[in-house]
């Protein structure tokens, strides 16, 4: 089928999902659109601010979407495209939006409190821990996984007939490996990426200390990032990947404690100018080739392979799992509370930053599977993606996918779209990596604060609490690819989704609202997950896998407390309402 059919059909239906669904949750919610939000009552200046819809949207997609949505998805081709395709449009539409938007309005008619606060609020204290140690976990586990695909990305290269090359002709410099010459694809995303880090706190003086003219410093940031990688093409870099794992964590571990305008938010402003005109060229790119065109590539179904593959299994749970952003994230709801309904100035801008925003992310992984679907065959798909000899790269299946996309509608050379994916991709992880480490310490930090009653020093200090987010995110990078992670990952990632719903129903159903649609995505999570999580069990066991099967075991008792925290209030607000009657 046509490529640019299939994603105007896909668009047409998650725009009927917008205009229909979202307005009727809204209704069930209470918009109000004359009620004063926290960044009106509050407005510190610091966090409650009240922002203009359209930067806010801007602001939380960019926060939300990151390299979950690309990658998720191109592991679950192997499926088939069907399945993928169905769970990321009714997904998206059904649970994840559904998700995002009464996450965000819950924490703003909460006073902008997180979701965590939520869940204390109705489930208790036990509630709140629970939520906290779910949201450490799956941090952890991103950032291993994330970690491990940024390697790979900066390190990626390909036989030159691969991107239409010679080893003669291209003008791109290249190396050899095992006896053959090969393209370096990662080493001019390397150079741009140690550019634009080492020029970030140089950024983010002009902006913070100088007062600069944000025009200005934004056609600053634009030539920095755009002239990195023009260096990297001639001055690519090549290091081992665990170099790669050691310079990225030590660059994370002080962007998690020194303050975030030296590196993190600048490096972050500099790299977004690649990310958003990357997921315009994907948009620009399915389309065009369509027009010329380009059809689906892979099988509509691939059951019977994909569930004899070591890292997937049965299409129920694993599908579900393995595509979590992009259909249905927990992780988002970390961003709804944390800063998103700090600056709302209005109720009615919730529906279009919560709802819209999770639709725009399941946009991106359509694109990514349009374009992998089409842009190569599924044999050379399975060979980067699933070699029979080990060493998946995903990244690298995205990128050559996007390149020759673009080949086929706009005429950019191969190699050139390539590059280009895998510095789009690059900059997803890199900017989800720094930005979840700082998170993690945040949450360690809260945590301590809750289960002790005056925590020492040292468990206050945020290099320390940053050291054990490093210390626990490495002892799973070594000890694990990122194939093995992936799953556990997007059970932690669904699981937190679930107790964001269950809270926010617990929530509606203490107002006396109606909650089938968020109690029923709930249960769904939860079984989906928990069933991924016991079969894993097994999985993890026959390879030895001990750092993955303790965390298994964990996320499966906060699973069953959760679980039994939520029959009991449920218990109780029966009990109460059965009493209130009587009277």
């Amino acid at each position: 089928m046509n490529i640019a059919i299939v994603l105007i059909f896909s668009l047409a239906i998650i725009i009927l999902g917008f205009i229909f669904y979202s307005r009727y949750i809204s209704k069930i919610l209470g918009i109000d659109a004359t009620r004063p939000t926290p960044a009106v009552t509050i407005n510190d200046g610091v966090d409650f601010v009240p922002t203009k819809p359209i930067v806010l949207f801007s602001h939380h997609f960019a926060a939300i979407a990151a390299a979950g949505p690309i990658v998720g998805p191109t592991l679950a081709l192997y499926f088939g495209f069907v399945p993928a395709w169905l769970w990321i449009v009714i997904g998206v539409i059904m649970i994840g939006a559904v998700h995002d938007f009464t996450a965000l309005f819950v924490a703003v008619r909460e006073g902008g409190k997180s979701i965590a606060e939520v869940a204390k609020k109705t489930l208790g204290k036990p509630g709140f821990i629970f939520y906290v140690l779910f949201a450490i976990l799956l941090c952890l586990l991103v950032i291993a996984a994330f970690l491990q695909l940024t390697a790979i990305a900066l390190t990626s290269t390909l036989p030159p007939d691969d991107v239409n090359l010679t080893e003669a002709t291209g003008g791109i410099h290249m190396l050899e490996q095992g006896g053959e010459m090969r393209v370096q694809i990662g080493g001019v995303a390397s150079m741009s990426v140690i550019i634009m880090t080492l020029i970030a706190p140089l950024i983010g003086y002009m902006i913070y200390k100088k007062k600069m003219n944000i025009v200005l410093v934004t056609v600053i940031a634009f030539v920095v990032s755009f002239g990195s990688i023009i260096i990297g093409y001639y001055y690519p870099i090549t290091l081992n990947p665990n170099a790669w794992i050691i310079i990225i964590t030590c660059y994370v571990f002080f962007a998690a404690w020194i303050p975030v305008w030296i590196v993190l938010q600048p490096r972050d402003f500099v790299n977004a100018q690649i990310l958003f005109l990357g997921l315009a060229s994907m948009v620009v790119g399915v389309i065009g080739a369509g027009i010329g065109g380009a059809v689906i590539n892979t099988p509509a179904l691939n059951l019977e392979e994909a569930m004899s593959a070591p890292n997937l299994g049965l299409l129920w749970p694993f599908l579900f799992i393995t595509i979590a952003c992009g259909a249905a994230s927990g992780a988002h709801g970390l961003v709804c509370g944390g800063t998103s309904c700090k600056q709302i100035s209005n109720e009615k801008h919730a529906r279009l930053i919560g709802y819209g925003g999770m639709l725009l992310e399941g946009v991106l992984a359509l694109c990514v599977i349009l374009l992998i679907s089409s842009g190569m065959d599924f044999e050379k798909y399975k060979s980067i993606v699933y070699p029979a000899t080990g060493g998946s790269n995903a990244p690298l299946a995205f990128a050559l996918g996007l390149g020759n996309i673009l080949y086929q509608s706009l005429g950019l050379p191969v190699v050139y779209g390539t590059i280009w994916g895998i510095l789009l991709l690059e900059g997803f992880l890199v900017t989800t990596i720094d930005a979840l480490v700082r998170l993690a310490r945040y949450l360690f930090e809260e945590l301590w604060l809750t289960i002790l009653p005056n925590p020492p020093a040292i468990l206050k200090s945020r290099i320390f609490n940053s050291l054990l987010v490093v210390a626990g995110f490495l002892t799973l990078t070594f000890t694990n690819a990122y194939l093995k992670i992936w799953p556990i990952f997007g059970a932690a990632n669904q699981l937190l989704a679930a107790l964001t719903l269950i809270a926010v129903t617990a929530w509606l159903a203490q107002k006396a609202k109606k909650y089938w649609f968020t109690a029923i995505p709930a249960a769904f999570m939860v079984i989906t997950t928990v069933t991924a999580l016991i079969i894993l069990l097994k999985r993890y066991i026959q390879l030895e896998s001990w750092t993955l099967f303790t965390t298994d075991v964990i996320l499966l008792i906060l699973a069953a407390g959760v679980i039994v925290l939520t029959f009991k209030y449920f218990y109780n607000l029966r009990a109460k309402m059965a009493q209130e009657v009587g009277k």
